[in-house]
């Protein structure tokens, strides 16, 4: 087992964010209380207040989630702010990471 140097952010969306994405989906409907996974953010590997790190990587982080539902940027929300992250997703967090598997990390960059 190895300990990865970051911390984690997950995060699952809200009510908001599937009124948002429900009618842009033809075959599904989404709600809040259905059992959908959370995506999980590494960050920065010691810190000790959350909300500096959510400041720091809202943006990626939302923008990251409404492309699951679609890439045409057209259709999010005009205006992204951190308030409407919070209104749109719950999150948590935790400090340590370990990989269990004994073959090396790969990382594909998508920005």
């Amino acid at each position: 087992m190895k300990l990865v140097n970051r911390s984690y952010l997950t995060v699952r969306p809200k009510q908001a964010f599937w009124d948002w994405a429900n009618p842009l989906e033809e075959d599904v409907s989404f709600a809040e209380s259905d059992d959908v996974e959370s995506n999980v953010y590494l960050v920065e590997e010691d810190f000790y207040d959350l909300i500096p790190v959510l400041e720091k990587n809202y943006k990626k982080i939302f923008a990251n989630e409404l492309s699951t539902i679609t890439e045409d940027n057209t259709l999010w929300p005009e205006k992204v702010s951190f308030e409407l992250f919070l209104e749109w997703f719950e999150f948590d967090y935790g400090s340590m990471v370990m990989d269990l598997e004994k073959s090396d990390l790969k990382a594909d960059f998508i920005d």
